[in-house]
């Protein structure tokens, strides 16, 4: 578990200020190097159906999806003034829509988009969401020589579904397929936009899986065993490099839900920016040891607890309290409020929290908080707002 001797608590919930990093190990891969390196859904036919949660399936099942799936993911070169560079996408619609990763085609001065027919066409960048690290590029490419991929549904996915990836990894190993399982959902990363002061935001509603991701992996599809985009591939967490300064694929990667992908891209389509939910308060990505919840004199040992709210924030105005007086553990402040649920669905955890608003609410929505202050629940309305 980590202390909170060890990490400073100052995670500003959903616009707030992450000044602890998620893991000093998580690596973005694909980030720049020296190296060389009307929306219009298409539903294949014949598409076996997929419930998820069984091993016993045939590999037949693979290479269908692989065969329909396939010709609508692209690898994407770009060119900077730092270097070169390599990711994934996949193709969205017939109108030459790309989705990929931000971190892919960031700094871009030229972008090369290779389909697996050995199709190659330039893109231009449309429009692109730093806190989810999404970007849309447009290729002017004839609509038959296009094969979207449909999107599928992440909040219907279960730890222990069979998943598979689609990507470029290192570049060079184009069309490679690997499969794996969801391994946890609602996780949290930084996001790759930060404040004035260079501290990130946080980006929520992230898929962990052990589908093997490599450098070059980003902005590739991770997919259901339906063949549909569950996912976008991201990062993953290290532990180590290789000799030649690789990131080492430690079994844990992690996917930008496609469902926030869903909400966001109509906005990006048009080229406009989305804007993100805010509360305004602090908390701490880890869970708390019995002994800090001890401390924090809370007897219920599961919730977000705030650590501090954000002065004329949404929160502050609702009338939620963060932490101010100190305990016997360093850094770690007793008297905030401990969130259990939000509009009646129960809230385990930070990632909880952030995963329901990212992915069901918008600015100007009202919330329900069920907190616990001073040994007694309550119900706080909320008005959420922008993150600026």
């Amino acid at each position: 578990m980590k202390k909170l001797t060890t990490i400073v608590i100052s995670i500003l919930f959903l616009l707030g200020l992450m000044a602890c990093q998620f893991s000093p190990n998580i690596d973005f891969f694909d980030k720049k190097t020296t190296q060389p390196a009307s929306v219009v859904v298409v539903t294949p036919t014949a598409q076996p159906s997929y419930s998820g949660g069984t091993i016993g399936i045939s590999d037949s099942v693979l290479s269908d999806i692989f065969d329909r799936v396939n010709p609508g993911v692209v690898s994407i070169f770009i060119s900077s003034d730092q270097g070169q560079a390599s990711g994934s996408g996949f193709v969205y619609d017939t109108e030459g829509h790309i989705i990929t990763n931000f971190h892919v085609v960031d700094g871009a001065n030229y972008i090369e988009v290779d389909f697996p027919s050995g199709l190659k066409a330039e893109g231009t960048i449309l429009s692109t969401d730093l806190d989810s690290d999404i970007a849309v590029i447009k290729v002017n490419v004839p609509a038959d020589q296009l094969v979207p991929i449909p999107l599928g549904d992440s909040d219907a996915l279960k730890v222990g579904q069979l998943v598979v990836a689609i990507g470029n990894p290192f570049s060079t190993f184009s069309s490679t397929m690997t499969m794996g399982i969801v391994s946890a959902k609602g996780r949290i990363l930084d996001s790759i936009r930060t404040d004035a002061d260079q501290n990130s935001f946080t980006a929520g509603d992230i898929i962990q899986t052990d589908a093997t991701i490599n450098p070059g992996n980003s902005g590739g599809p991770l997919l259901n065993l339906n063949g549909e985009v569950i996912g976008i591939n991201r990062a993953i967490q290290t532990s180590g490099t290789t000799s030649d300064g690789s990131p080492v694929n430690s079994g844990i990667g992690f996917a930008v839900s496609i469902n926030i992908v869903k909400r966001v891209l109509p906005t990006l389509l048009l080229g406009e920016k989305y804007d993100y939910p805010y509360i305004g308060i602090s908390s701490s990505p880890y869970d708390f040891t019995l002994a800090e919840y001890r401390a924090l004199d809370i007897s219920q040992t599961s919730g977000c607890y705030i650590t501090s709210v954000t002065a004329g924030g949404p929160a502050e105005q609702a009338g939620l309290q963060g932490g101010t007086n100190p305990t016997e553990i360093p850094n770690l402040f007793s008297g905030g409020d401990l969130i259990i649920a939000v509009d009646g669905k129960s809230i385990i955890s930070y990632g909880d929290l952030i995963s329901y608003v990212f992915t069901h609410k918008s600015p100007g929505d009202q919330i329900t908080l069920s907190i616990i202050r001073d040994g007694k629940q309550m119900e706080v309305p909320l008005t959420l707002g922008k993150r600026p």
